[in-house]
């Protein structure tokens, strides 16, 4: 990336993303300048939190020279909060965007008096350098474009591909906190994530038949992806996109008021433990407390496994509230072909397995395992074989 110059901004104080989903190492928004022989781009802005920082970070990227373009490939307000600013500060730029994105303009109270629409296969010729624009609608807002620049063999990717955390938070950990940012952010667009795969293959492709391709993702959140670390990022997203298994494993999800259904749960897990290791099963085994863990957590390790347990209490004739948040949330993400096992817990009209079998029929090739557990109040010992029926049928592919 010799002509790319990252001018992005960590903000380390952020708590939550989104105002949902923690932030333990905080947030970066990214942007960067390509810098050309004859013409200047400048890609993205950031979060009006950050607005005096970056556009400090531009000035000295410019280095006495004025942009020529301002390449907005996302409105959401973490990537265009400081747009305005930026327009205000250098008048003369060009805004390069998709024509959906003009709309949104407005609807953001940003005035630019020059805007150039771009679409699928668009050029701009910085001179020696050049940025091709590929349509990635749904990605995750309708908006959205990327850009490759095959002299640099980077893809600006906008929001794919990127993770929580500041810029150099959990370098040689990339998947971690990228997988959580996917599945809460971007997940229900797998359809689309995949097909802007195809496009980028191709593109690269081509490229590669000039001696070009691809050597890096400059995303708009996270760390830019090189080397190994992209090679294994593409991996992961041709896995995730297909709504396909990532890892062989079982999470334990309860949703507990008083503690009973949280022991019928550690009980199913350590069951599910000593099974696997006595079939010599290489299985992960997590479990979640829905009412106090990061609810963005297990739905991470819900779409990274390939079996869910839900283990729930009856709630005033309804499912316990963490619970029915869980079922909602995996709904919206478009949560799919996976295998899932369920326990209910009612003390005298037990209704959960009949209301989360209700809400899993909005997913997708869902199967639910039979038999179904039914405690009344506190697990009782002679209900040990049912536990071992139910893990049996778990493990049982």
């Amino acid at each position: 990336m010799k002509n790319i110059l990252y001018v992005g901004c960590d903000d380390a104080g952020l708590d939550l993303f989104e105002s949902q989903y923690a932030l333990p190492a905080g947030m970066c928004y990214n942007s960067y300048v390509v810098r050309g022989s004859r013409k200047i781009a400048v890609m993205d802005a950031v979060d009006a939190r950050c607005t005096g920082q970056w556009l400090e970070n531009v000035s000295k990227a410019l280095d006495g020279r004025k942009p020529d373009y301002f390449v907005c490939q996302h409105m959401e307000p973490d990537h265009s909060g400081s747009m305005q600013a930026f327009l205000a500060e250098y008048p003369d730029a060009a805004v390069i965007c998709s024509k959906q994105a003009v709309a949104m303009m407005a609807q953001f109270g940003i005035e630019a008096k020059n805007v150039q629409v771009v679409g699928e296969g668009d050029t701009l010729d910085l001179g020696g350098l050049t940025l091709r624009f590929i349509a990635a609608p749904m990605i995750h807002w309708p908006e959205v474009i990327m850009t490759y620049c095959p002299e640099e063999q980077t893809l600006f990717s906008a929001d794919a591909f990127g993770k929580f955390g500041v810029y150099h938070a959990d370098e040689d950990d990339w998947a971690c906190e990228a997988r959580r940012y996917y599945f809460n952010i971007v997940g229900k667009y797998g359809i689309q994530v995949a097909n802007v795969l195809k496009k980028i293959a191709l593109i690269t492709e081509n490229a590669e038949q000039q001696g070009r391709g691809l050597a890096a993702i400059a995303p708009l959140h996270g760390s830019v992806l090189e080397g190994e670390k992209m090679r294994e990022a593409l991996r992961l997203y041709t896995i995730w996109s297909a709504y396909d298994v990532e890892t062989d494993g079982v999470l334990v999800a309860y949703a507990s008021i008083h503690g009973n259904t949280r022991r019928a749960a550690e009980q199913l897990a350590e069951i599910l433990k000593k099974k696997a290791e006595a079939g010599g099963k290489n299985l992960k085994i997590a479990v979640t407390d829905l009412s106090r863990d990061d609810m963005a957590e297990a739905i991470e390790d819900a779409f990274r496994m390939n079996r869910l347990v839900l283990c729930c209490a009856t709630y005033d004739a309804d499912i316990f509230p963490p619970m029915h948040l869980f079922l909602h949330e995996l709904r919206l993400k478009g949560y799919q072909n996976r295998r899932v096992a369920l326990i209910e817990n009612g003390s005298w009209a037990p209704q959960a397995v009949r209301i989360m079998k209700d809400m899993l029929s909005a997913c997708k090739n869902i199967e639910v395992i039979e038999p179904t557990v039914t405690i009344r109040g506190a697990l009782k010992p002679a209900q040990q074989s049912e536990l071992e029926a139910l893990a049996d049928s778990l493990l049982a592919i």
